[in-house]
């Protein structure tokens, strides 16, 4: 099994940001354009059960991803189950028609240009990416991938510790998903 443990902050000063970044030996990767469709079960809200189910295109990649509930504590930690598509669907849109006839309906689509960086330091390798999230702004996302769910607490205090390296101070809890509906509402 694999455990998803991040924490999202609100992006203030970018400049700042990427000295602090270069600061910690991190390596930029290529830049990616992100499309990720969400979808609700036919027969439970995944809002309500704290779940996600989603096609993720990444440029002309499509992947889908679940991620389980969130574990109880400060920083978001989830199981993550995620697979590439392709080639038996090409752009993801015979897995989206195959979700409408089964009864899941499409919540939202957050569009995003992702940044990504890999790090490591003495405990293992870490991810911090920049998104620019359409319509939201600019956010930092510093995440470790662990197996087993007993080293949850280890990522959980690695992450904060970064997130202190980095200058981060304003995390946010809610998902993009949330923060795209919450914008649709107040529109």
């Amino acid at each position: 099994m694999t455990y998803e443990v991040e924490q999202k902050y609100h992006l203030q000063d970018l400049e700042s940001f990427e000295k602090a970044l270069k600061g910690c030996a991190a390596v930029e990767e290529a830049i990616e354009q992100h499309a990720d469709t969400y979808y609700n079960h036919p027969c439970r809200d995944f809002a309500a059960t704290n779940e996600a189910f989603r096609i993720r295109r990444i440029g002309d990649v499509p992947m889908i991803t679940y991620k389980g509930p969130k574990l109880p504590g400060t920083v978001k930690a989830r199981r993550e189950m995620e697979w590439r598509l392709d080639p038996g669907d090409q752009d993801g849109t015979q897995t989206a028609e195959l979700l409408e006839h089964l009864g899941f309906k499409e919540v939202a689509t957050v569009r995003k240009t992702r940044r990504p960086f890999g790090a490591r330091d003495s405990t293992g390798p870490f991810g911090v990416v920049i998104d620019e999230v359409q319509g939201l702004g600019f956010f930092v996302e510093v995440e470790v991938m662990v197996e087993n769910q007993e080293d949850v607490e280890q990522a959980r205090a690695k992450i904060e510790m970064i997130a202190g390296q980095l200058g981060l101070q304003q995390p946010e809890s809610r998902s993009y998903l949330r923060m795209v509906l919450a914008e649709k509402i107040s529109d």
